[in-house]
């Protein structure tokens, strides 16, 4: 009963808030059941359902950016209504994070948010008032029963573990975005600012000097170097080097790794020099991607097939199919844009080269030229575009693939954007570029520019 009472979870909240406030009460009621009826906890203390929570990034928009405030407003009610649902941690982003790294004032308006609800409405005053609602049961009863029939699935794969490793959670993350995405493509999801009502007056959020976000300063990673540098030459290496043999002796021997992991926390062994030790014994785990998905119906829309016949012409006229390579560099491990143009791209003809997050520029270079591929496509959404950019062309220089197309995407500034195409980067794409087939058109035609062919227009 102890262990259950300490278990928390971390959700994520969107701007259906209604709906949202249903789900975290179903989460709840399922919770409560699981803990009572599997764990024999009998206290309603220890069955109450505790989590944090991030609202929906993903919501946020490059365009009119300033909608993103009443965004993430909207998206904090459905995790703080009702009472017997509500957050016990709530994150917010920040309003420009669809344009770049947001500075301490942005983050401070996002917490200020939480305040104001807090200390100056009277919200925390009253109980649940969703309590007797019979829409309210409703939805809840049937994402009750939804979740039912989807733990029953997994079940069915022996359990979570398993479905994870064969690639079914992945593929139904992927699969439930790309709806999403292809819904807001076609305008039947209107996000305002993006697909509708898109006039609008400038901003004056974003007319500053730094453009409404935080530029990072090129020596903070020197700097950051230089202080990891300076604490390792003042350890005792002969315990750290004790005290990483230890971890490796316990690894491989299958034991449980906390008390030596611990050991290497107070010797002060690096997290950098404790995983490459793990990584050395087990090797590197690659999740499943997810996007061997079925083809859906816009795959087959009159537009698609005019790109995918463009796409086969011009493999032919190349003697070999057209290839891509997504890239993620980096400790980003936001994969969903890439993930889209993986699936996109499969869909309108082009055989895609995707491995996951968190390559290196040297894995990228490798894999291009291992695999052969036409064109790289890199998403980088950490605010180190730049950097990874130059890394990835000195590792293709040094390849011998200096003169391959490399477009990027991602939460790049549109100074930035002009630099990185100074840089070599052939097209860069933001949040508002939501038209994929233009995408591909774009790729598919600097891979003729490459090969000295004539551009092609789809209709």
């Amino acid at each position: 009963e102890q262990v259950v009472g300490r278990i928390s979870f971390f959700v994520n909240a969107g701007i259906r808030f209604i709906e949202e406030t249903c789900k975290m009460r179903a989460f709840g009621e399922m919770w409560d059941q699981l803990a009572r009826e599997r764990y024999d906890a009998q206290s309603e203390d220890m069955r109450r359902f505790r989590y944090g929570v991030q609202v929906n990034s993903l919501g946020l928009t490059e365009a009119q950016p300033e909608n993103n405030v009443q965004r993430i407003v909207l998206e904090m009610l459905g995790v703080s209504l009702s009472k017997k649902a509500r957050a016990r941690a709530i994150q917010l982003p920040a309003w420009n994070e669809a344009l770049g790294l947001p500075r301490p004032w942005d983050q401070q308006w996002a917490l200020r948010m939480q305040q104001v609800l807090a200390f100056e409405t009277d919200l925390l005053e009253y109980g649940d008032i969703f309590d007797g609602s019979p829409v309210i049961a409703a939805k809840v009863k049937a994402l009750v029963d939804g979740a039912t029939e989807e733990m029953a699935r997994v079940q069915e794969q022996g359990g979570m573990v398993q479905a994870i490793e064969s690639g079914y959670v992945k593929r139904q993350l992927v699969t439930s975005h790309t709806e999403r995405m292809r819904a807001i493509e076609r305008g039947d999801l209107k996000i305002i600012g993006l697909n509708c009502y898109q006039e609008t007056e400038v901003s004056p959020l974003t007319g500053g000097v730094d453009s409404g976000i935080m530029k990072v300063d090129p020596r903070a990673e020197r700097e950051q170097i230089e202080r990891l540098n300076a604490f390792r030459a003042q350890r005792n290496n002969t315990e750290v080097k004790a005290a990483l043999a230890n971890l490796a002796e316990t690894a491989r021997g299958g034991a449980n790794i906390m008390p030596a992991s611990i050991l290497c926390a107070h010797a002060g062994v690096t997290t950098g020099e404790w995983s490459q030790t793990l990584r050395d014994i087990f090797g590197e785990y690659r999740a499943p991607t997810g996007i061997d998905i079925p083809a859906n119906d816009d795959s087959r829309g009159a537009k698609a097939v005019a790109i995918r016949t463009e796409v086969v012409k011009t493999g032919n006229e190349l003697g070999r199919p057209l290839r891509l390579l997504i890239g993620k560099p980096g400790l980003d491990g936001h994969s969903n844009g890439a993930e889209q143009i993986a699936v996109k791209g499969r869909d309108v003809g082009f055989e895609i080269v995707y491995e996951g997050i968190r390559l290196t520029p040297e894995q990228i270079a490798k894999a291009a030229l291992e695999e052969g591929v036409h064109l790289i496509g890199l998403s980088v959404l950490s605010g180190s575009h730049v950097e990874m950019v130059e890394d990835v062309f000195n590792q293709l220089n040094q390849v011998g693939l200096k003169n391959l197309p490399v477009v990027i995407g991602g939460i790049i500034p549109e100074s930035d954007a002009k630099l990185l195409k100074e840089h070599g980067i052939s097209a860069v794409y933001t949040p508002k570029d939501i038209d994929m087939n233009g995408i591909m058109v774009d790729i598919l035609n600097l891979i003729r520019k490459n090969h000295d062919l004539q551009p092609v227009a789809v209709a």
